[in-house]
C-alpha cells in the first residue's frame, strides 16, 4: 500500500487539490465575507448614502481621542457606553444631513475664501507661521495633518452657510419690535434727589455695644473677612523670552530676505475697466460663438476710439455692477480676479486695451486705467523686520525643544526657580497680594485659572515648592512658587470714633440705614440711624 502511494505521489497530490481547494475557496471566502459584512453594515442612511458600522466606529474613536487630548487623565471607558455611541451617531447623521443640504443648495467654500479666512481670523493665529503658512508641527501635536485640517475647515464653513440661511431668517413679533422702537422714541421726565453721606455723618452715633453686636453677628462675618493672599515669584517660558537668547548670522538674514523678497514691499495693484459679454462655460457652443463675435465687434469699436470705452461699457457690458460706472472695477491686487482676467490686466500698461479674454463668465475686454505699488524695499530698509521674523521662527522651534526640559526641571528641582532661570536665561517675576481667583486688573498668567489653581494647591502652600509647568497660552509655560502666604482670616475690631474726621456715612436708600466706614479698618458697619431727615 505504501509502495503504491510512493509510486503514484503526483496522482495523490492532484486528488488532494481537487478535494481541498474548493472547500478552502468556499469556506475561506465565506469567512472573509462574514468578517467584512459587519464592518460594511449600514447603521443609518442619509440622502441615499449609507453610514457604515466602520464609519461609526471611526467617528467614535476620533471623539474619544479628541477628549483624551484635552483631558489626558480622563478614563476612556466612560465614553464607551451605548449612550455615548448613540450621541456620536446622532452627530454623524446631523453632519451628513447638513452636507446633503449644502450640495443641494450648491454651497461651496472656495480656496480663496478658505485662505483669506485662515490668514485674517484671530482664532487661527496659533496655527499660522509668520509667512502665513500652516504650522504643521502644531497640527501634528493635535493629531491632524494639514490636509485633514483643510478638509475639516472647508466642511465647517460649508455647514455654516447652511445654518446661515436659518439663523438669518428670524422674524421678530410685533411686541418685541415695539419694545425696541419705544426705547428709541419714547421720552421720560425724571427728578433726582441726591443725599450726600457727609451731611448725615454727625447724626450717626452707634454705641460700643451696638458695634460689638454687629461685629459678632454671624450674618455680618463676611464683611470682616480678609481673603486668602500670597506673595509669589514666577517665571514664564515663551517665544518672546526665547527670542532674546537667539542669535542669527547676517548671512542667514540676507538669505531669508532673498527667499521672501516679494513680501517686503507694496503689493502691486491695477485699476481697470472692462466690458463683459456674458457666456456661461456650460452654454452651448453656438451661443458662446455668438457671444465671442459680439465681443470682437465691441473690441474693434473701442480700439478705434479708446476714449469711448466707458460709453461702450455702459451700453453693452453684461456686468451690472460695473456697467453703470463705465466698466470701472477700481484698484485690485493679485488673487482678487479670476486667473485669465488677472493675467491680462497685470500684463498691460495704463491706457492699453487687451484683446478678447475668455473666462468662465464669458468674454472680457479690459482697459487698464491705473497702476500702483509693486515697489520692493531694500534689505537695509527691512532688516529689523527680517531679524524679528527669523528670531521668532527660531524661538518657536526652540520652544518645542526646551519645553520638556523646563517641565522636568521645575519639578525635579522644586525648591527654587533659579535653575531654570540660569539655564534658559529667563526673568524672575514677582507679584504681591495674589488671590485664588483672578483680580479684575490681572493680566497674563496671573489671570489664568489653571496657574492660580496650581499656585494655591496644598503642596505649593504647605511646602512652598514650585508648581508644575502650566500651559497658560499657546507656546507659553509658567511655573511659580509662594514666598509668603496669608490664609483667609477674620479682621479684629478696630477702635472706632464716630466723630473722627475719617468717618463717612453713605445712606442706603433701599433700607433707610446708614453705612459707617473707617479708613482705619476695611470693615463696614451698618446700623439703624437715630434720625434721618
Amino acid at each position: 500500500m505504501f509502495e503504491f502511494v510512493r509510486t503514484h505521489t503526483r496522482l495523490f497530490q492532484f486528488v488532494l487539490v481537487l478535494l481541498i481547494f474548493p472547500s478552502f475557496v468556499f469556506f475561506g471566502i465565506q469567512g472573509y465575507s462574514r468578517f467584512t459584512e459587519g464592518a460594511n453594515t449600514a447603521v443609518a442612511k442619509v440622502a441615499g448614502r449609507n453610514i457604515s458600522q466602520a464609519e461609526w466606529d471611526a467617528a467614535h474613536r476620533e471623539q474619544i481621542e479628541r477628549v483624551r487630548r484635552q483631558m489626558p487623565n480622563v478614563d476612556a471607558k466612560l465614553f464607551d457606553t451605548p449612550q455615548m455611541r448613540q450621541q456620536t451617531l446622532d452627530v454623524l447623521i446631523r453632519e451628513r444631513v447638513m452636507m446633503a443640504a449644502a450640495v443641494k443648495l450648491n454651497l461651496v467654500t472656495t480656496d480663496d475664501r478658505l485662505q483669506r479666512l485662515f490668514i485674517t481670523d484671530p482664532q487661527f493665529a496659533p496655527l499660522r507661521n509668520p509667512d502665513g503658512s500652516v504650522n504643521k508641527e502644531f497640527l501634528a501635536a493635535q493629531g491632524m495633518s494639514s490636509e485633514s485640517f483643510e478638509q475639516r475647515l472647508r466642511q465647517d464653513l460649508t455647514l455654516k452657510q447652511v445654518m446661515q440661511g436659518i439663523n438669518g431668517t428670524v422674524f421678530a413679533p410685533a411686541s418685541v419690535a415695539g419694545t425696541a422702537l419705544d426705547a428709541f422714541f419714547q421720552q421720560r421726565e425724571t427728578q433726582v434727589q441726591r443725599f450726600d453721606p457727609k451731611d448725615y455723618a454727625a447724626k450717626v452715633s452707634p454705641t460700643d455695644a451696638e458695634l460689638d453686636k454687629f461685629y459678632k453677628d454671624p450674618a455680618n462675618a463676611a464683611l470682616f473677612q480678609a481673603p486668602e493672599q500670597a506673595n509669589i515669584e514666577y517665571v514664564v517660558l515663551d517665544v518672546e523670552s526665547l527670542k532674546k537668547t537667539v542669535t542669527v548670522a547676517e548671512d542667514d538674514l540676507k538669505a531669508y530676505y532673498k527667499a521672501n523678497e516679494a513680501r517686503y514691499g507694496t503689493p502691486e495693484e491695477r485699476r481697470a475697466s472692462h466690458i463683459l459679454v456674458k457666456a456661461e462655460k456650460s452654454a452651448p457652443a453656438e451661443a458662446r460663438a455668438k457671444a465671442k463675435a459680439k465681443a470682437e465687434a465691441l473690441l474693434a469699436e473701442v480700439k478705434k476710439n479708446p476714449a469711448a470705452f466707458a460709453d461702450v461699457a455702459k451700453k453693452n457690458s453684461d456686468d451690472p455692477g460695473s456697467a453703470e460706472r463705465g466698466g470701472d472695477l477700481d484698484f485690485f491686487g493679485r488673487g482678487a480676479m479670476v486667473k485669465p482676467f488677472e493675467d491680462a490686466a497685470f500684463s498691460l500698461k495704463p491706457g492699453e486695451i487687451s484683446g478678447i479674454v475668455e473666462s468662465d463668465f464669458g468674454y472680457h475686454i479690459i482697459q487698464v486705467t491705473g497702476a500702483r505699488g509693486g515697489q520692493k524695499k531694500t534689505y537695509e530698509e527691512v532688516r529689523p523686520q527680517v531679524e524679528d521674523e527669523v528670531r521668532k521662527q527660531l524661538a518657536q522651534k526652540k520652544f518645542s525643544e526646551v519645553a520638556v526640559d523646563f517641565t522636568n526641571m521645575v519639578y525635579e528641582q522644586a525648591d527654587s526657580l533659579k535653575p531654570v532661570i540660569d539655564k534658559f536665561k529667563l526673568e524672575l517675576r514677582t507679584a504681591q497680594g495674589v488671590s485664588r481667583t483672578p483680580k479684575p486688573d490681572a493680566a497674563g498668567p496671573l489671570n489664568n485659572p489653571k496657574f492660580l489653581e496650581a499656585l494655591f494647591s496644598n503642596d505649593a502652600i504647605r511646602n512652598k515648592r514650585n508648581t508644575d509647568a502650566v500651559e497658560t497660552a499657546p507656546n507659553q509655560m509658567v511655573s511659580g512658587r509662594i514666598v509668603q502666604y496669608a490664609p483667609a482670616h477674620t479682621l479684629p475690631p478696630a477702635p472706632i470714633t464716630p466723630t473722627s474726621a475719617n468717618w463717612e456715612a453713605p445712606v442706603n436708600m433701599r433700607t433707610d440705614k446708614a453705612h459707617v466706614w473707617s479708613s482705619d479698618t476695611p470693615a463696614a458697619v451698618e446700623i439703624a440711624p437715630k434720625e434721618i431727615a
